[in-house]
Protein backbone atom coordinates (compact mmCIF):
# COMPACT_ATOMS: atom_id res chain seq x y z
CA UNK A 1 0.00 0.00 0.00
CA UNK A 2 1.16 3.32 -1.36
CA UNK A 3 1.26 5.85 1.92
CA UNK A 4 3.03 8.98 0.30
CA UNK A 5 1.01 11.96 0.61
CA UNK A 6 0.15 13.85 -3.03
CA UNK A 7 2.22 16.73 -1.70
CA UNK A 8 0.29 18.96 -4.80
CA UNK A 9 -2.98 18.20 -3.22
CA UNK A 10 -1.37 18.98 0.21
CA UNK A 11 0.38 22.20 -0.75
CA UNK A 12 -3.39 23.30 -1.36
CA UNK A 13 -5.05 22.54 1.68
CA UNK A 14 -1.44 24.56 3.44
CA UNK A 15 -2.12 27.72 1.36
CA UNK A 16 -2.43 30.42 3.33
CA UNK A 17 -3.08 34.08 2.92
CA UNK A 18 -0.84 36.14 4.36
CA UNK A 19 -2.65 39.05 5.35
CA UNK A 20 -5.37 37.05 7.14
CA UNK A 21 -2.86 34.85 9.33
CA UNK A 22 -1.37 38.51 10.38
CA UNK A 23 -3.78 38.22 13.61
CA UNK A 24 -4.20 34.34 14.49
CA UNK A 25 -4.48 33.89 18.09
CA UNK A 26 -2.02 31.18 18.68
CA UNK A 27 -3.65 29.20 21.10
CA UNK A 28 -7.21 30.08 21.45
CA UNK A 29 -8.56 26.97 18.62
CA UNK A 30 -11.47 26.17 21.23
CA UNK A 31 -10.81 22.37 19.68
CA UNK A 32 -8.35 22.45 22.17
CA UNK A 33 -7.86 24.13 25.22
CA UNK A 34 -4.52 25.21 25.66
CA UNK A 35 -2.75 23.09 28.83
CA UNK A 36 -6.27 22.56 30.37
CA UNK A 37 -6.26 20.62 33.40
CA UNK A 38 -10.08 20.38 35.01
CA UNK A 39 -10.50 20.26 38.87
CA UNK A 40 -11.79 17.04 39.73
CA UNK A 41 -13.55 18.36 42.80
CA UNK A 42 -15.90 21.45 42.68
CA UNK A 43 -15.53 24.69 43.54
CA UNK A 44 -17.42 27.00 45.84
CA UNK A 45 -20.28 28.24 44.07
CA UNK A 46 -19.30 32.04 44.83
CA UNK A 47 -16.63 33.24 42.62
CA UNK A 48 -15.21 35.15 45.23
CA UNK A 49 -14.82 35.00 49.69
CA UNK A 50 -17.22 37.77 51.20
CA UNK A 51 -15.87 38.40 54.30
CA UNK A 52 -18.01 39.63 56.99
CA UNK A 53 -17.61 41.75 59.84
CA UNK A 54 -20.02 41.31 63.27
CA UNK A 55 -22.43 44.13 62.13
CA UNK A 56 -23.42 41.77 58.74
CA UNK A 57 -21.49 43.95 57.12
CA UNK A 58 -19.63 43.42 54.03
CA UNK A 59 -15.82 43.57 54.21
CA UNK A 60 -14.51 46.93 51.90
CA UNK A 61 -11.38 44.30 50.79
CA UNK A 62 -13.69 42.16 48.44
CA UNK A 63 -15.16 42.61 44.83
CA UNK A 64 -18.32 42.04 46.08
CA UNK A 65 -19.36 44.22 49.18
CA UNK A 66 -22.10 46.47 49.99
CA UNK A 67 -21.26 49.50 47.74
CA UNK A 68 -20.86 47.23 44.44
CA UNK A 69 -24.19 45.54 45.57
CA UNK A 70 -25.99 48.65 45.54
CA UNK A 71 -24.61 50.16 42.75
CA UNK A 72 -25.79 46.90 40.82
CA UNK A 73 -28.76 47.44 41.95
CA UNK A 74 -29.37 50.98 41.13
CA UNK A 75 -28.38 49.83 37.23
CA UNK A 76 -30.63 47.71 37.51
CA UNK A 77 -33.43 49.50 38.08
CA UNK A 78 -32.05 51.92 35.30
CA UNK A 79 -32.03 49.18 32.62
CA UNK A 80 -35.24 48.91 33.61
CA UNK A 81 -36.68 51.82 31.07
CA UNK A 82 -34.60 50.55 28.54
CA UNK A 83 -35.97 50.45 24.99
CA UNK A 84 -35.82 47.50 24.24
CA UNK A 85 -36.26 45.49 27.34
CA UNK A 86 -39.17 43.63 27.13
CA UNK A 87 -37.50 42.23 23.36
CA UNK A 88 -33.49 41.72 24.18
CA UNK A 89 -33.07 41.68 27.56
CA UNK A 90 -33.12 38.75 30.32
CA UNK A 91 -32.14 38.29 33.79
CA UNK A 92 -29.84 35.63 33.07
CA UNK A 93 -28.27 37.26 30.27
CA UNK A 94 -27.98 40.40 32.33
CA UNK A 95 -26.33 37.94 35.14
CA UNK A 96 -24.16 36.16 32.52
CA UNK A 97 -23.15 39.76 31.51
CA UNK A 98 -21.65 40.49 34.78
CA UNK A 99 -19.41 37.36 34.84
CA UNK A 100 -18.09 37.65 31.69
CA UNK A 101 -17.37 41.04 32.72
CA UNK A 102 -15.72 40.68 35.46
CA UNK A 103 -12.87 38.02 33.48
CA UNK A 104 -12.79 40.78 30.67
CA UNK A 105 -11.75 42.89 33.39
CA UNK A 106 -8.57 40.61 34.03
CA UNK A 107 -7.64 42.22 30.16
CA UNK A 108 -6.21 38.92 29.62
CA UNK A 109 -7.46 37.28 25.94
CA UNK A 110 -7.17 33.68 27.63
CA UNK A 111 -9.03 34.06 30.89
CA UNK A 112 -13.04 33.97 30.70
CA UNK A 113 -15.99 32.74 31.87
CA UNK A 114 -17.96 29.52 30.01
CA UNK A 115 -21.47 28.98 29.91
CA UNK A 116 -22.70 25.57 30.47
CA UNK A 117 -22.82 25.28 26.64
CA UNK A 118 -19.66 26.71 25.94
CA UNK A 119 -18.05 24.29 28.66
CA UNK A 120 -19.81 21.08 27.21
CA UNK A 121 -18.28 22.29 24.00
CA UNK A 122 -14.87 23.01 25.38
CA UNK A 123 -14.14 19.79 27.39
CA UNK A 124 -15.62 17.85 24.27
CA UNK A 125 -13.09 20.23 21.88
CA UNK A 126 -10.11 19.27 24.08
CA UNK A 127 -11.16 15.42 23.67
CA UNK A 128 -10.84 15.65 19.66
CA UNK A 129 -14.61 15.96 19.44
CA UNK A 130 -16.70 18.02 16.70
CA UNK A 131 -20.35 18.76 16.58
CA UNK A 132 -20.47 20.70 14.28
CA UNK A 133 -19.32 21.77 10.41
CA UNK A 134 -15.68 19.88 10.46
CA UNK A 135 -13.74 22.97 10.53
CA UNK A 136 -10.83 24.43 12.59
CA UNK A 137 -11.78 28.28 14.08
CA UNK A 138 -9.46 30.63 15.31
CA UNK A 139 -9.59 34.11 15.80
CA UNK A 140 -7.87 37.33 13.45
CA UNK A 141 -6.67 39.32 16.13
CA UNK A 142 -6.02 42.72 13.88
CA UNK A 143 -9.89 42.19 12.84
CA UNK A 144 -11.26 41.28 15.90
CA UNK A 145 -13.22 38.70 13.85
CA UNK A 146 -13.27 34.47 13.78
CA UNK A 147 -11.21 32.67 10.81
CA UNK A 148 -11.06 29.44 9.77
CA UNK A 149 -8.12 27.76 10.49
CA UNK A 150 -8.57 24.63 8.58
CA UNK A 151 -10.73 22.18 6.99
CA UNK A 152 -11.25 18.52 7.46
CA UNK A 153 -11.70 16.43 4.52
CA UNK A 154 -15.04 15.70 3.22
CA UNK A 155 -16.73 17.88 6.48
CA UNK A 156 -20.11 19.75 6.00
CA UNK A 157 -17.35 22.79 5.54
CA UNK A 158 -15.34 21.32 2.84
CA UNK A 159 -18.54 20.33 0.76
CA UNK A 160 -19.87 23.88 1.40
CA UNK A 161 -16.52 25.48 0.00
CA UNK A 162 -14.80 26.88 2.99
CA UNK A 163 -11.43 27.90 2.85
CA UNK A 164 -8.43 27.98 5.10
CA UNK A 165 -8.21 32.26 5.72
CA UNK A 166 -11.92 32.42 5.12
CA UNK A 167 -12.98 35.36 7.95
CA UNK A 168 -16.48 34.29 9.70
CA UNK A 169 -17.90 37.83 9.73
CA UNK A 170 -21.15 36.75 10.75
CA UNK A 171 -22.85 33.83 12.24
CA UNK A 172 -26.99 33.37 11.86
CA UNK A 173 -26.40 37.38 10.58
CA UNK A 174 -24.84 37.93 14.11
CA UNK A 175 -21.69 39.27 13.66
CA UNK A 176 -18.83 37.97 15.32
CA UNK A 177 -16.99 41.15 16.37
CA UNK A 178 -16.13 41.49 19.83
CA UNK A 179 -17.00 37.50 20.50
CA UNK A 180 -14.49 35.37 22.06
CA UNK A 181 -13.56 32.25 20.07
CA UNK A 182 -15.78 30.41 22.81
CA UNK A 183 -18.64 32.43 22.22
CA UNK A 184 -18.03 32.02 18.08
CA UNK A 185 -17.48 28.09 18.27
CA UNK A 186 -20.69 27.90 20.24
CA UNK A 187 -22.86 29.44 17.88
CA UNK A 188 -21.17 27.78 14.95
CA UNK A 189 -21.69 24.34 15.91
CA UNK A 190 -25.00 22.60 16.88
CA UNK A 191 -27.36 19.70 16.79
CA UNK A 192 -26.91 17.42 13.83
CA UNK A 193 -28.86 17.87 10.81
CA UNK A 194 -29.43 21.52 12.05
CA UNK A 195 -28.40 24.51 9.29
CA UNK A 196 -26.04 27.42 10.02
CA UNK A 197 -25.61 30.54 8.01
CA UNK A 198 -22.07 31.82 7.85
CA UNK A 199 -21.30 35.46 6.31
CA UNK A 200 -17.92 34.78 4.72
CA UNK A 201 -15.08 37.48 4.09
CA UNK A 202 -12.24 36.31 1.16
CA UNK A 203 -9.18 38.06 -0.01
CA UNK A 204 -10.12 38.79 -3.71
CA UNK A 205 -13.85 38.43 -3.53
CA UNK A 206 -15.34 41.53 -3.91
CA UNK A 207 -18.43 40.85 -2.00
CA UNK A 208 -19.20 38.84 0.89
CA UNK A 209 -19.72 35.28 0.44
CA UNK A 210 -23.08 33.37 2.27
CA UNK A 211 -22.60 29.91 3.30
CA UNK A 212 -25.40 27.36 4.43
CA UNK A 213 -24.11 24.35 6.28
CA UNK A 214 -25.72 21.63 7.67
CA UNK A 215 -23.96 20.48 10.75
CA UNK A 216 -22.93 16.73 10.56
CA UNK A 217 -23.13 14.17 13.51
CA UNK A 218 -20.24 14.17 15.73
CA UNK A 219 -16.75 13.94 13.68
CA UNK A 220 -13.26 13.04 15.20
CA UNK A 221 -10.79 15.42 14.57
CA UNK A 222 -7.51 14.18 12.51
CA UNK A 223 -4.95 16.00 13.76
CA UNK A 224 -2.32 14.34 12.19
CA UNK A 225 -1.30 14.15 8.41
CA UNK A 226 1.23 11.68 7.57
CA UNK A 227 3.43 10.41 4.64
CA UNK A 228 6.64 9.69 2.68
CA UNK A 229 7.48 12.71 0.13
CA UNK A 230 7.54 11.86 -3.22
CA UNK A 231 11.20 12.10 -5.37
CA UNK A 232 13.30 11.84 -2.28
CA UNK A 233 15.52 9.55 -0.22
CA UNK A 234 12.66 8.32 2.17
CA UNK A 235 11.84 11.57 4.04
CA UNK A 236 8.94 11.13 6.28
CA UNK A 237 6.38 14.23 6.49
CA UNK A 238 4.09 14.60 9.74
CA UNK A 239 1.99 17.53 10.46
CA UNK A 240 0.36 17.78 13.66
CA UNK A 241 -2.31 20.45 13.46
CA UNK A 242 -3.12 20.56 17.11
CA UNK A 243 -2.76 19.00 19.89
CA UNK A 244 -5.77 17.35 21.21
CA UNK A 245 -5.92 13.96 23.66
CA UNK A 246 -6.19 12.05 20.78
CA UNK A 247 -3.05 13.46 19.11
CA UNK A 248 -1.20 10.81 21.03
CA UNK A 249 -2.25 8.04 19.56
CA UNK A 250 -2.56 9.44 16.25
CA UNK A 251 1.25 10.33 16.28
CA UNK A 252 2.14 7.13 17.04
CA UNK A 253 0.28 5.24 14.71
CA UNK A 254 1.52 7.83 12.07
CA UNK A 255 5.33 7.56 13.05
CA UNK A 256 5.10 3.49 13.45
CA UNK A 257 3.36 3.61 9.66
CA UNK A 258 6.47 6.07 8.79
CA UNK A 259 9.10 3.35 10.07
CA UNK A 260 7.62 0.66 8.31
CA UNK A 261 8.29 2.16 4.87
CA UNK A 262 12.14 2.98 6.02
CA UNK A 263 11.98 6.71 7.00
CA UNK A 264 15.71 8.05 6.64
CA UNK A 265 14.70 11.99 8.42
CA UNK A 266 11.17 13.44 9.13
CA UNK A 267 10.20 16.77 8.38
CA UNK A 268 7.77 17.63 11.85
CA UNK A 269 5.55 20.14 10.62
CA UNK A 270 4.36 22.53 13.64
CA UNK A 271 3.50 25.94 11.25
CA UNK A 272 0.11 26.98 12.48
CA UNK A 273 -0.34 24.68 15.24
CA UNK A 274 -2.38 27.28 17.33
CA UNK A 275 -1.45 24.57 20.78
CA UNK A 276 -3.75 22.44 22.43
CA UNK A 277 -3.67 20.21 25.54
CA UNK A 278 0.18 20.09 27.70
CA UNK A 279 -0.80 16.16 28.24
CA UNK A 280 -1.00 15.64 24.98
CA UNK A 281 2.42 17.80 23.63
CA UNK A 282 4.33 16.05 26.65
CA UNK A 283 3.48 12.32 25.24
CA UNK A 284 4.48 13.19 21.81
CA UNK A 285 7.71 14.60 23.49
CA UNK A 286 8.43 11.65 25.25
CA UNK A 287 8.42 9.83 21.48
CA UNK A 288 10.93 12.37 20.25
CA UNK A 289 13.10 13.30 22.63
CA UNK A 290 16.23 11.57 24.84
CA UNK A 291 15.43 10.66 28.86
CA UNK A 292 15.49 14.48 30.69
CA UNK A 293 13.50 17.53 31.11
CA UNK A 294 10.57 18.43 28.40
CA UNK A 295 8.85 21.71 30.06
CA UNK A 296 8.53 23.06 33.57
CA UNK A 297 5.81 25.73 35.04
CA UNK A 298 5.75 27.89 37.63
CA UNK A 299 3.10 29.57 39.62
CA UNK A 300 3.06 33.19 40.74
CA UNK A 301 4.47 31.98 44.10
CA UNK A 302 7.32 30.13 42.25
CA UNK A 303 5.67 26.77 42.90
CA UNK A 304 7.34 24.74 40.01
CA UNK A 305 5.74 21.26 38.78
CA UNK A 306 8.23 19.50 35.94
CA UNK A 307 7.19 16.99 32.86
CA UNK A 308 10.65 14.42 32.10
CA UNK A 309 10.45 11.69 29.59
CA UNK A 310 12.59 9.02 29.29
CA UNK A 311 14.31 7.41 26.18
CA UNK A 312 12.02 4.72 25.41
CA UNK A 313 10.93 5.94 22.51
CA UNK A 314 13.16 8.34 21.00
CA UNK A 315 13.46 9.39 17.48
CA UNK A 316 16.58 7.98 15.81
CA UNK A 317 15.90 9.79 12.68
CA UNK A 318 17.45 13.71 11.41
CA UNK A 319 14.81 16.06 12.37
CA UNK A 320 13.60 19.47 10.57
CA UNK A 321 10.85 21.01 13.03
CA UNK A 322 8.79 23.48 10.87
CA UNK A 323 7.41 26.49 12.53
CA UNK A 324 5.80 29.73 11.87
CA UNK A 325 4.35 32.94 13.94
CA UNK A 326 1.18 31.07 14.14
CA UNK A 327 2.89 28.20 15.89
CA UNK A 328 2.16 28.98 19.53
CA UNK A 329 1.90 27.57 22.78
CA UNK A 330 1.79 23.51 23.19
CA UNK A 331 3.36 23.58 20.05
CA UNK A 332 6.45 26.14 20.93
CA UNK A 333 6.73 23.74 23.85
CA UNK A 334 7.39 20.88 21.69
CA UNK A 335 10.01 23.11 19.13
CA UNK A 336 11.60 24.85 22.39
CA UNK A 337 12.77 21.21 23.90
CA UNK A 338 13.74 20.09 20.20
CA UNK A 339 16.09 22.81 20.19
CA UNK A 340 17.33 22.67 23.22
CA UNK A 341 18.15 19.38 22.67
CA UNK A 342 20.02 20.15 19.62
CA UNK A 343 17.25 16.81 18.53
CA UNK A 344 16.71 18.69 15.49
CA UNK A 345 16.85 21.84 13.14
CA UNK A 346 13.85 24.27 13.59
CA UNK A 347 13.33 26.26 10.26
CA UNK A 348 10.81 29.22 9.10
CA UNK A 349 9.90 31.93 11.60
CA UNK A 350 9.65 33.18 14.64
CA UNK A 351 7.60 31.60 16.78
CA UNK A 352 4.02 33.12 18.40
CA UNK A 353 4.63 33.61 21.99
CA UNK A 354 2.54 32.34 24.34
CA UNK A 355 4.05 31.21 27.19
CA UNK A 356 0.90 30.86 29.65
CA UNK A 357 -1.02 28.09 31.30
CA UNK A 358 -4.87 27.75 31.55
CA UNK A 359 -7.00 26.05 33.81
CA UNK A 360 -10.69 25.37 33.90
CA UNK A 361 -12.26 25.89 37.30
CA UNK A 362 -15.50 24.14 37.12
CA UNK A 363 -18.57 26.03 39.82
CA UNK A 364 -21.72 24.34 41.06
CA UNK A 365 -24.08 25.30 38.16
CA UNK A 366 -22.02 23.88 36.06
CA UNK A 367 -20.49 26.75 34.45
CA UNK A 368 -16.66 27.81 34.77
CA UNK A 369 -13.70 30.30 34.67
CA UNK A 370 -10.62 29.37 32.03
CA UNK A 371 -7.92 31.43 33.91
CA UNK A 372 -4.13 31.84 33.17
CA UNK A 373 -2.76 30.12 36.46
CA UNK A 374 1.32 29.74 35.68
CA UNK A 375 3.79 30.29 33.13
CA UNK A 376 5.77 27.63 31.06
CA UNK A 377 9.79 27.50 30.30
CA UNK A 378 11.70 25.30 28.25
CA UNK A 379 14.23 22.76 29.32
CA UNK A 380 17.14 25.46 29.44
CA UNK A 381 14.81 28.01 31.17
CA UNK A 382 13.33 29.87 28.63
CA UNK A 383 10.44 31.71 28.51
CA UNK A 384 9.31 32.75 25.66
CA UNK A 385 6.02 34.53 26.48
CA UNK A 386 5.79 37.83 24.47
CA UNK A 387 8.97 36.58 22.65
CA UNK A 388 8.96 33.50 20.83
CA UNK A 389 11.79 30.67 19.64
CA UNK A 390 13.87 32.02 16.84
CA UNK A 391 14.77 29.30 14.46
CA UNK A 392 17.81 28.02 13.72
CA UNK A 393 17.73 28.83 9.81
CA UNK A 394 15.19 31.81 9.33
CA UNK A 395 13.23 31.30 6.21
CA UNK A 396 9.96 33.27 4.92
CA UNK A 397 6.83 31.19 3.26
CA UNK A 398 6.35 32.63 -0.17
CA UNK A 399 3.25 32.92 -0.66
CA UNK A 400 3.80 33.77 -4.28
CA UNK A 401 5.50 30.50 -4.93
CA UNK A 402 2.88 28.36 -3.58
CA UNK A 403 -0.20 30.15 -5.18
CA UNK A 404 1.37 30.47 -9.03
CA UNK A 405 3.47 27.05 -8.63
CA UNK A 406 2.06 25.00 -5.79
CA UNK A 407 5.38 24.81 -4.45
CA UNK A 408 6.45 25.36 -0.50
CA UNK A 409 9.75 26.79 0.02
CA UNK A 410 10.32 25.93 3.67
CA UNK A 411 9.40 22.11 3.41
CA UNK A 412 12.02 22.20 0.17
CA UNK A 413 14.83 23.39 2.47
CA UNK A 414 13.59 21.12 5.15
CA UNK A 415 14.10 18.65 1.95
CA UNK A 416 17.63 19.77 1.51
CA UNK A 417 18.76 19.89 5.19
CA UNK A 418 17.78 16.33 5.68
CA UNK A 419 19.47 15.26 2.86
CA UNK A 420 22.48 16.39 3.56
CA UNK A 421 22.35 14.20 7.12
CA UNK A 422 20.49 11.51 5.55
CA UNK A 423 23.99 11.24 3.21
Amino acid sequence: MDVRPQMKEEKKRNKLSKDFWGGLIAGGLIMSLLFTGIYAGRMAYRLFSVQRTDAGTVAGDSIVNGETLSKMKTIEDAIGTYYFYDDKVTVEGLQEGVYKGMMAALDDPYSEYFTVEELEEAVNSNQGISYGIGAYISMNKQRDLAMINGVMDQSPAALAGLREGDIIYEVDGESTQGMSLTQVVARVKGREGTAVNLTIFREGESDFLSVDITRSKKIETATVDSGILEDTDQIGYLRIREFDSITVDQYAEAIAELKEYGMKGMILDLRSNPGGDLAAVVEVARRILPKGLIVYTEDKNGNRKEYSGDDDWELEVPLVVLVNEYSASASEILAGAIQDYNKGTLIGTTTYGKGIVQQIHRLEDGTALKLTISAYFTPSGRNIHGVGIEPDMELEYDYEASENEGKDNQVEKAIEVLEGKIK
